[in-house]
This record gives structure tokens, C-alpha cells and sequence, in this order.
């Protein structure tokens, strides 16, 4: 499919039009401010916050955490639905050459305590809403993280960031974040069953931006509406950071909502958003008379997308263009269709450009086993090379080192490349399940079900949903006697984790596959076409 391209300047043009930066969130924020400082930078609700302003908020962040203590290597947990004091958190964060660890709002005590644990923060801001799970999942740490919501309540007591950052002096500290300091962690679902960290540098997150500045083309009056959630690379890397690279507007959503996805698009006069293939195909679905015909929509950035989400989007809400990309929380913004070339629907797109020509960013390729390169059509590991990777795993040196090899990271997911340049996905390696844009693992699915005390064994595997993603199913084995239901075993899940990693299909199976070494074989579980039928289907009618 081609499209013609949007009038406007070009990904370099845009660029320059702004005083170099030092390859520092805070420098291209101070970057940016000095350039077009009244300018919109953050809508929120009703409230709208220019570059100068966000600056001026950021430095009396800064202040405040300062005063708290806080240096350089020191990590603050924020756990909220998308909020602009998480932005504001990040630049401050980063000015200290401090780092922000997001954390998923909907996690459980147990889920929450793993990541702020795990991560060691020394504090956390949070909504009112995750208050009571953060004291939970707090308790016990030693030492004791400081606690503070990001808006008040006139309910709870305590310190609201708001209220501290207007106390705080106006004048930051001086800045100790450098290009290759640490700025976030990415808890990302492993095999191994518990959350990694991915660490980045703050060069990354910068060139991030920037990409995503040349994939999408976008413009300085631009403004891009954030619907999916600030703990992921998507919305830090692509949304907010391609919006302060091209001194564009950032639209931060608490919570998609397909009912007034159209409305909030017209409400805002969004230009752009970000979604995922489970986004994409529930808003294809909705009633059209909740689509706004004189929307301001012209881009959407999402994966993956197929034939009917194309002719939907383009022709009949009106929306020109589509980009479909790949990336992983390791390696954000490798792949991506060309904005202004040939767009395969379906495919990954070819590895992505900065917009400075002497900037080199992602290299791919498709190998196999013993990591010899295979020709054009064949299948293999994808493997990536890219300046905008990860610093590593905290805490986990030797996954670290295993996820290299020459200076090319090691996806685990199998791909293959077509003669025109354009990789195309075809399945995962590991064990990870694709559930609206969550990488879920399998192994902690495993873990947390057969920790019930009358389940004997239990592996869940992705099943296709009707939403072009995958679905939960968990495949179990009761110890004799049990009496667990399908529906007890789905509570179980529902009070041990996150709603997401709630299974849709449960299966009571009399025994699983196993390997000789006696793991449980999912691939053998994967190629039963019988067990899907034999499970039962949780989805709650209607």
C-alpha cells in the first residue's frame, strides 16, 4: 500500500529548528523551551502547560526531591494511570541522574512489591487510587520508601506532590544526569516468570524521540494523544519524547476509552496516537455513531495492523496514514514501514533512520541456531543491533550477558526477510503471552496457579484472540481429591495478579506433555488443536 506523504518540513528540518542539545532529557527540555517557551506542551483534562511552564515545574521537582535526599543512582517508583506529574518526574529524575521505575497501576500487592523491591526505589508517587496497594506492597521494605500522591484527595493524609513542588525552591540543582546515565526502568515479563528490569540510557530515550520524530514525520504543530500508559516504552519513548523532539504537543490520556476515543480525539484536535493491534480492532468495532466525522486524526502508529484496520482507518474514519513498526522494551523503535514509501500491510517495515543522516540507528538480521545470517525468505532469529538498546537487566548480570552476542541482542522471536528489505514477525521463541500490548509470562502464570494448594501442575500457552492479539489459556493438572472449578482457579488468578493475566480459557486436563528433562512441553500443548475446544471459556456472557 502507498500513500502519499503529509506536507510539512522535513524530520531533519524539524530537528534544527531548536539550539543543539547535550544528549540529556533535561537539555533538550531547556532545548526546547528556549525556542518556542509559550508554546503547548502538555494538555491535561482541563488544564495546559507551556514549555516554559513545564520547565519551571520540573526544576521546582528537581528542588524538591533534592531536598528529599535524593543523587544520582536513586530510583522513584511511580505508580498512576497517565498523569503530568509523571512527566515531570522524569525530567526531574533525570536533571539528578536519577531514575524513574513506572510501575503497571493495575498490579497487585504482590506484583507492585516485586518491581519496588526488586528495584530497591527509596520512594514512590502514586494516584489515590494504587494509595492502599502501595502501603501494602511497601510494608516490610528496609528501608521504608517515602510515599506521596500526585494529587490530593482532601482524604488521605500525607505529602501531594503539588503541594511539594509548590513549596520547593525554583532553582534546581545542578545537573549530574550525562547521555549515558540511567533515567528509567522498564519492568518487562521474562521466562523466568519474574518482571526484568530494563534499564536505559537517557541517550536512548532522547534518540528515541527523535526516531520517532523521522518514522512518523511529524510536525512542530503537531499533537500527539497518549492513550496507552506511561509505564511502557511506547508512551515514554514514542509519544512524549517524539512530542519534545519536534516541540509538539504531548495529550496524556488517564485510561483509553473506546466510547470517547473519537470525542477526545475531536475535543483536543489530536493529531496523532499510538495504539495497539487490541485498540485498533475494539474502535473498528464500536458503533459508528460515536465516530466524530470532522476529527483532526492523520496518523496512527500502531502493530500489527491488518488489510480490513487499513481500509477502516483510511477509508472510511478518514485517517491517511498508518505505520506499522516493531519494537521491544530492549530496543524501542527498531522496525517501522516507511512513512513516505511503499507500506506492507502486515509487515514489520525495514529497520528504522534517524533523521540526522549521519546518525545511524537500527540494524537487523535473520539467523539461525548457531547464528550464521540466512537468505531472504527463510526463517530465524531476529537479531538487532541498534544504539537505542538497553544498558542491560538491573540486578541480573547473566541474563544480561545471555541476551548478546557480538553487540547484537537476541530478540527470541522468529522473522523473516522478504527480497524488497522488509522483515515480516512469525512467532515468539519465548515464553511470552501478547494480551493488549502486555507481555505476559507464561512462567508466572505457571508459578501462581500451581501454588494452589489442590493444583497439582499447571502451564498456560497464548491461544489467538478475536482482537488479533493473543489470549490466555492455562492448562491444569488437580491433585487427586481436588474440587477446584475452572471459575476457582480464574479467582485464584484474579486475587494473585493483574486483571490483564486473568486466563480467558482454563482447561482441567488429566496430565500435560513433558520433555525428557521433564519440563512441561508447550509446544506440544500449542500443537493440540483439541485443547482449546476442551477448556472452558471464562469471557463473561455479553
Amino acid at each position: 500500500m502507498s500513500t502519499d506523504t503529509t506536507p510539512g518540513l522535513s524530520p531533519f528540518d524539524v530537528l534544527r529548528l531548536y539550539p543543539p542539545h547535550r544528549g540529556t532529557l533535561w537539555s533538550m527540555l531547556e532545548s526546547r523551551s528556549a525556542a518556542v517557551p509559550e508554546k503547548e506542551f502538555i494538555v491535561f483534562g482541563e488544564s495546559s502547560f507551556c514549555y516554559r511552564e513545564v520547565l519551571e515545574l520540573a526544576s521546582r521537582t528537581a528542588s524538591m526531591l533534592a531536598a528529599r535526599g535524593l543523587g544520582a543512582g536513586d530510583r522513584v517508583g511511580v505508580m498512576s494511570q497517565n498523569h503530568p506529574s509523571t512527566v515531570l518526574l522524569l525530567f526531574a529524575l533525570a536533571r539528578l541522574g536519577a531514575v524513574m521505575v513506572p510501575v503497571n497501576p493495575d498490579y497487585g500487592v504482590d506484583e507492585a512489591k516485586y518491581v519496588l523491591s526488586h528495584a530497591q526505589v527509596c520512594g514512590v508517587v502514586g494516584s489515590p487510587a494504587t494509595l492502599a496497594t502501595l502501603r501494602a506492597a511497601c510494608a516490610g521494605m528496609e528501608p521504608a520508601p517515602w510515599l506521596m500522591l500526585n494529587e490530593g484527595t482532601g482524604k488521605e493524609p500525607g505529602p501531594v506532590f503539588g503541594e511539594e513542588i509548590a513549596k520547593a525552591s525554583a532553582v534546581p540543582p545542578p545537573e549530574a544526569g550525562e547521555p549515558g546515565t540511567p533515567c528509567i526502568f522498564i519492568y518487562t515479563s521474562g521466562t523466568t516468570g519474574f518482571p526484568k528490569g530494563v534499564m536505559h540510557a537517557q541517550r536512548s530515550v532522547v534518540m528515541a524521540g527523535e526516531g520517532f520524530v523521522g518514522r512518523m514525520h511529524i510536525q512542530p504543530d503537531e499533537r500527539l494523544m497518549a492513550v496507552l500508559p506511561m509505564f511502557h516504552v511506547n508512551a515514554l519513548c514514542y509519544s512524549l519524547m517524539g512530542a519534545l523532539a519536534a516541540g509538539a504537543t504531548i495529550i496524556p490520556v488517564p485510561k483509553f476509552s473506546a466510547s470517547n476515543f473519537w470525542k477526545s480525539v475531536t475535543e483536543t484536535r489530536a493529531t496523532l496516537v499510538n495504539t495497539i493491534a487490541a485498540v485498533t480492532a475494539i474502535l473498528m468495532r464500536r458503533p459508528r455513531d460515536e465516530f466524530v466525522p470532522d476529527h483532526t486524526l492523520r496518523k496512527i502508529y500502531g502493530a500489527p495492523l491488518t488489510q480490513e484496520m487499513y481500509d477502516v482507518f483510511q477509508n472510511e474514519f478518514g485517517v491517511p496514514h498508518l505505520i506499522e513498526g516493531y519494537a521491544m522494551s530492549e530496543i524501542p523503535g527498531v522496525l517501522s514501514n516507511p512513512f513516505d514509501g511503499l507500506r506492507k500491510v502486515g509487515s514489520m517495515g525495514k529497520p528504522s533512520l534517524h533523521p540526522d543522516p549521519d546518525i545511524r540507528l537500527a540494524e537487523m538480521r535473520v539467523v539461525d541456531d548457531e547464528g550464521r545470517d540466512l537468505p531472504d525468505g527463510e526463517t530465524g532469529e531476529l537479531i538487532v543491533r541498534t544504539p537505542i538498546v538497553m544498558l542491560g537487566y538491573f540486578r541480573d548480570e547473566e541474563q544480561t550477558k545471555t541476551s548478546f552476542r557480538d553487540g547484537w541482542f537476541l530478540t527470541g522471536d522468529l522473522g523473516r526477510r522478504d527480497a524488497d528489505g522488509y522483515f515480516w514477525f512469525v512467532a515468539r521463541k519465548k515464553d511470552i503471552i501478547r494480551k493488549r500490548g502486555e507481555n505476559i509470562s507464561g512462567a508466572e502464570l505457571d508459578r501462581v496457579v500451581s501454588n494452589h494448594p489442590e493444583v497439582l501442575e499447571a502451564a498456560a500457552i497464548a491461544v489467538p484472540d478475536d482482537l488479533g492479539e493473543d489470549e490466555i489459556l492455562i492448562a491444569v493438572v488437580l491433585k487427586p481429591g481436588a474440587t477446584l472449578t475452572p471459575r476457582g482457579i480464574a479467582d485464584w488468578c484474579a486475587k494473585h495478579l493483574a486483571p490483564i493475566k486473568v486466563p480467558r480459557y482454563v482447561a482441567i486436563e488429566p496430565d500435560l506433555p513433558h520433555t525428557p528433562t521433564h519440563r512441561v512441553a508447550k509446544f506440544r500443548m500449542r500443537e493440540d488443536a483439541g485443547l482449546k475446544a476442551r477448556a472452558t471459556d471464562l469471557r463473561p456472557a455479553g
